[in-house]
């Protein structure tokens, strides 16, 4: 404590007489100072340990930033002031919002602590020692209570000339200025960084360039590429690369010499190499890194104790980068060097011709110069990364197409314009990549898929200066990603494409073809990579067809494609053929598609709201005819209360704004989409509880020797069930001949609840046969119904048909049942025969019910006669 003392009679004693540098010269003094890191050890008695029970934990990379804000000069030689802050991020918290930092949670003492903590800090540099000591405080809570925590930060920076692998580096301590019994009191921090220094001085190449490695990679040398000067740093520096690591034979069952650092703390080996590169120099071609090892392909912050630090070069000859690797050691100890055991070497290079089999790819090899009887020695480990999609933007990389002549043979290259006049997109436009919806062959959603271009001819997709194309066709290739949704999974239906899933439970693949824009047909040839295979072990028998939406006019498809299989059925690799629908509109017609679906939803409260006032002036017919209600059929109150019943049920989950794992329509404005239908489920539902309103009393009306109603009701009975069981059959056999027995239960579910929701719908259209039968049966001549009700209703009834051959004329279908909210072609009958068909027998009801108000029940029902 002594030395704080001294500290802060210092700084509080001196004055600060004139800036200490000018302005540019302060803007590098700011930046060698300033420093952000990820590693950072101690202070678990603010932020807690990790308990036994996280799962009221959140997560995030920890990290600490110092900042200088303001500085001047002393009157002491060399000495200079400064004020600033250091922000530590903690690794996890109690709960709450990551974004927020006043959430607490329980500390490891009964504590509570925030999610980070911000020191405001002034204190002194000293050229000389090349060291910055500062005292601050930050503001704190302690069981609920405000106390302030003041503490002192001790950094030691980086050498000011020539800086190498063992002097360019930042270590330093937070410490409170407290005794361990104040409330105010934490463990000390210990900090430790790398930062990126221009004079740097890569003083370990040399010995690791000498003769050391030597290339063994087995491949043509035209499938590497060279580097201009100005092109190495663009490749090496920017996101963490993760490369997959792959052991000796010797490893599979004893790890001894294995891992340069070691096993993890369940015994096993770690599976990836996380190689983040801090700094590169363009002119000498040569780069600073670290690499983690580690068991999870995401970035798990920063530990000594399995991270090795290294410098390494690119070789123009051998068009590879070599390097060496350093273990670190004690990082807080300034007499020591941070770093030891120099004896490993790295080396990367990539593949820069890439084919529908073999993406462009990183590959390596990590390895140990020591002898196989010295510790430390491990085995040759060799390093991969198969991300290709990631690696097609780097230098001289390019695309050599393989089975255009394969494709040249299929049907969809023979297509011919349907009209002149349409316009299909540009095939560098933004409208090739696609984001679609799978489908089975019964028209159930199981998956979607992501279409993205990689090539267009022999240039990247989004290269910024395109070639113009000659021709007809376009040869392109893509990356197409299928994801299984979370209602159905690939098993059910295509179980053998779960041989073809990654880490991401998505099948991958690359596919090349034709596309021509006077069609808008895209024909391609397709590769899956199979499990637990290499690369070069590929189903190539796989046909991609897309066909694109116009760009003009209105009317007609969306963009619709199809993936096949050519294998025979018997092959095991033949899968069953998958058709994809787009779920994006070009931008003009998801403006028109978000137009109709507002249209919709204000048709739907239009119709909601008269239903409500045809039911009220029936409510009101009830009670200035006390003689009515009896001969009003409960059965047809009933079919119109659970008619609209059963669609609130289905889909209740619209009132919660429905949970964000469910499929979006990526057609912008969601938000208000979703409150609107929240407001067309609140009129359904007051439009309910009106119905039942008039049910009750009609029920309370009623005689108790109903023959009429009773008779009226077992013929209702049998005909709404027999025509149940009829749809139930129709849903079971086709389930039963695409996919057989063993798949029904698992695929009939979501079409069995369409199917009732569609046979529901057709019963509210007939709400007026209950009375018709009614009627008859009784010899009614009482005005039961009000013109305006069943009037009013049939035409509400008939409206969404009419509707429906207006929209099938006027708009483009859209294949995404969520898009309708008014006539819905999954929850009804709604086809050019039913939009015929149901109208006709809606308004044949209603005359029925006129002419039998007007000249009595039985005379248009003589045969009901017993």
């Amino acid at each position: 404590m002594m030395q704080s003392s001294w500290l802060c009679f210092f700084v509080f004693a001196c004055t600060c007489i004139a800036p200490a540098f000018s302005s540019s010269s302060a803007d590098d003094i700011y930046s060698t100072l300033s420093f952000f890191t990820s590693y950072y050890t101690g202070g678990e008695k603010l932020y807690g340990k990790l308990p036994k029970n996280t799962r009221y934990y959140n997560f995030v990379r920890k990290y600490a930033r110092f900042q200088i804000l303001e500085h001047c000069t002393t009157n002491a030689t060399g000495l200079y002031e400064f004020k600033g802050y250091l922000f530590i991020q903690f690794p996890f918290w109690y709960g709450g919002d990551p974004s927020q930092n006043d959430h607490n949670y329980h500390g490891g003492s009964g504590s509570k602590a925030q999610g980070a903590v911000k020191f405001w800090l002034k204190g002194l540099w000293s050229e000389k020692s090349r060291q910055l000591m500062l005292v601050g405080s930050a503001s704190w809570t302690v069981e609920g209570k405000p106390i302030v925590l003041d503490a002192v930060l001790d950094l030691n920076y980086t050498v000011n000339h020539n800086p190498t692998l063992y002097t360019g580096y930042i270590s330093g301590t937070l410490k409170s200025m407290v005794s361990t019994n104040d409330p105010g009191y934490f463990d000390p921090f210990s900090i430790f960084s790398f930062p990126s220094l221009p004079d740097y001085n890569y003083s370990l190449l040399p010995q690791a360039l000498g003769g050391v490695f030597s290339s063994d990679f087995d491949v043509q040398e035209n499938q590497w590429p060279s580097y201009e000067g100005h092109k190495y740093c663009w490749v090496i520096m920017g996101e963490s690369i993760v490369l997959e690591l792959e052991y000796a034979a010797e490893c599979r069952g004893q790890h001894q010499h294995c891992s340069p650092l070691g096993v993890g703390d369940d015994g096993s080996l770690p599976r990836f190499m996380l190689l983040t590169p801090i700094q590169c120099s363009a002119a000498e071609r040569k780069l600073r890194y670290l690499a983690t090892f580690q068991n999870t392909r995401y970035d798990q912050g920063f530990s000594p104790n399995s991270t090795v630090i290294g410098e390494a070069s690119w070789d123009d000859k051998k068009r590879e980068l070599f390097g060496i690797a350093c273990r670190l050691l004690d990082p807080l100890n300034r007499s020591a060097n941070e770093v030891g055991d120099c004896t490993m070497r790295l080396s990367l290079r990539y593949t820069s011709i890439f084919t529908i089999r073999n993406d462009p790819k990183l590959v390596g090899r990590f390895r140990s110069t020591r002898n196989v009887e010295k510790f430390g020695y491990f085995r040759k480990i060799n390093l991969t990364n198969f991300d290709g999609n990631e690696l097609v933007t780097l230098p001289d990389v390019i695309y050599e197409y393989t089975k255009l002549n394969r494709v040249s043979r299929t049907s969809c290259t023979t297509k011919k314009p349907v009209n002149k006049g349409n316009t299909y997109p540009d095939v560098h436009s933004d409208n090739m990549r696609l984001d679609m919806s799978v489908q089975n062959s019964r028209g159930e959603n199981f998956a979607w898929v992501y279409v993205t271009p990689l090539w267009v001819g022999n240039d990247l997709y989004q290269k910024k200066n395109k070639k113009e194309i000659s021709g007809p066709y376009s040869n392109i290739s893509y990356m197409i990603r299928l994801s299984s949704s979370t209602e159905l999974e690939f098993g059910y239906l295509f179980d053998r494409l779960n041989w073809s899933t990654n880490h991401y439970n998505e099948v991958e693949v690359t596919a090349e073809g034709v596309y021509s824009a006077e069609t808008g047909y895209l024909c391609m040839m397709g590769c899956r990579k199979l499990e637990s295979s290499t690369y070069t072990s590929m189903d190539c028998e796989i046909l991609v067809s897309v066909e694109f939406a116009r760009l003009t006019g209105m009317g007609g498809s969306p963009t619709k494609g199809t993936i096949t299989s050519t294998r025979a059925k018997t092959d095991p690799l033949y899968f069953e053929e998958m058709m994809m629908y787009s779920a994006v509109y070009y931008g003009e017609e998801a403006a028109q598609t978000i137009w109709r679906m507002d249209m919709e939803i204000v048709m739907v409260l239009i119709s909601n709201t008269l239903v409500c006032i045809f039911v009220v002036l029936q409510i009101f017919h009830v009670r200035r005819n006390p003689k009515v209600p009896p001969f009003i059929s409960v059965f047809m109150l009933l079919v119109l209360s659970v008619g609209h019943m059963i669609p609130l049920i289905l889909n209740f989950e619209a009132v919660h704004l429905r949970s964000h794992s469910e499929q979006r329509v990526y057609l912008g404005n969601g938000g208000r989409l979703e409150a609107n239908e929240v407001a067309v489920r609140l009129s359904s539902l007051v439009a309910l509880l009106l119905q039942m309103r008039l049910l009750q009393l009609v029920w309370t009306a009623k005689q108790t020797n109903e023959n009429g109603e009773r008779k009226a009701g077992f013929v209702l009975l049998a005909l709404y069930v027999l025509g149940g069981l009829f749809a139930l059959l129709l849903n079971w056999t086709s389930n039963k001949d695409v996919y057989g027995e063993s798949s029904v239960g698992a695929f009939s579910k979501k079409g069995r609840k369409y199917s009732v929701m569609s046979y529901a719908g057709l019963i509210l259209d007939g709400f007026l046969l209950p009375q018709i039968l009614s009627n008859a049966f009784r010899g009614s001549v009482e005005k039961a119904l009000s013109c305006p009700f069943y009037i009013g209703i049939s035409a509400v009834r008939l409206a969404p048909h009419v509707y429906d051959q207006y929209r099938a004329h006027n708009y483009r279908a859209f294949d995404l049942k969520k898009t309708y909210y008014y006539a819905n072609p999954a929850i009804g009958f709604y086809t050019r025969a039913c939009d015929i068909m149901i109208p006709f027998g809606i308004i044949a009801l209603a005359v029925v019910i006129f002419l039998q108000q007007s000249r009595g029940g039985r005379r248009l029902a003589f045969f009901f006669e017993t």
